[in-house]
């Protein structure tokens, strides 16, 4: 029984395994939480990509949809306008995006990459933006290039797309949201 559930905590991935012992207990401590389930956790990370060009170049959907296939290691949904818009020449129904919303493993697995090799890639980097959560905890961020990625081959990409990443967690305000994602290794600017 009690090899069970070392297997359990050495199988869980090195992000989650890094909350729950390290992170969990200072935000324990900071917050003076009362429970280990105030603690704040990940929910899901989306990362979507839009493309305006999916009108003139046919080929942009299926690019985008491989690409971040093999960014998160899930297959994307493909997204349709949902109205009509004349003056972008869009109708309803057209496909104008793909996006990606993971949950458990794959998501510990993403952040963990994009937190120590994805984001120090990006050239001229200075931190995150703290400005850039929603209220209730939640982060968004604007990457310009995908091919901060090391999934994505730059030899074999038609066109440099930017991308949006949500990361929902389950805190109750910015500040505890924040500090969540502070200890588990975001990069923010420095006050």
């Amino acid at each position: 029984m009690a090899d069970d559930k070392n297997k359990r905590t050495t199988d869980a991935p090195r992000l989650l395994q890094k909350i729950r012992d390290e992170i969990g207990p200072e935000m324990m401590k900071e917050f003076g939480y009362s429970s280990v389930m105030q603690i704040p956790r990940l929910d899901k990370v989306v990362v979507n990509i839009g493309l305006g060009e999916a009108l003139q170049n046919a080929r942009a959907i299926e690019n985008v949809t491989s690409d971040l296939g093999r960014i998160t290691g899930q297959r994307p949904v493909t997204t349709k306008a949902k109205k009509s818009i004349a003056g972008f020449k869009i109708r309803e129904g057209m496909p104008i995006g793909a996006m990606v919303t993971m949950r458990g493993r794959r998501m510990y697995e993403f952040v963990d990459r994009l937190l120590n090799a994805s984001l120090p890639r990006i050239r001229d980097f200075q931190g995150l933006s703290r400005n850039s959560f929603d209220g209730r905890g939640n982060y968004s961020i604007g990457i310009r290039e995908h091919t901060i990625f090391p999934e994505i081959d730059y030899n074999s990409i038609d066109r440099i797309r930017g991308m949006q990443i949500v990361i929902v967690t389950s805190a109750e305000n910015d500040q505890e949201g924040m500090r969540f994602l502070e200890l588990a290794g975001m990069p923010f600017v420095r006050n």
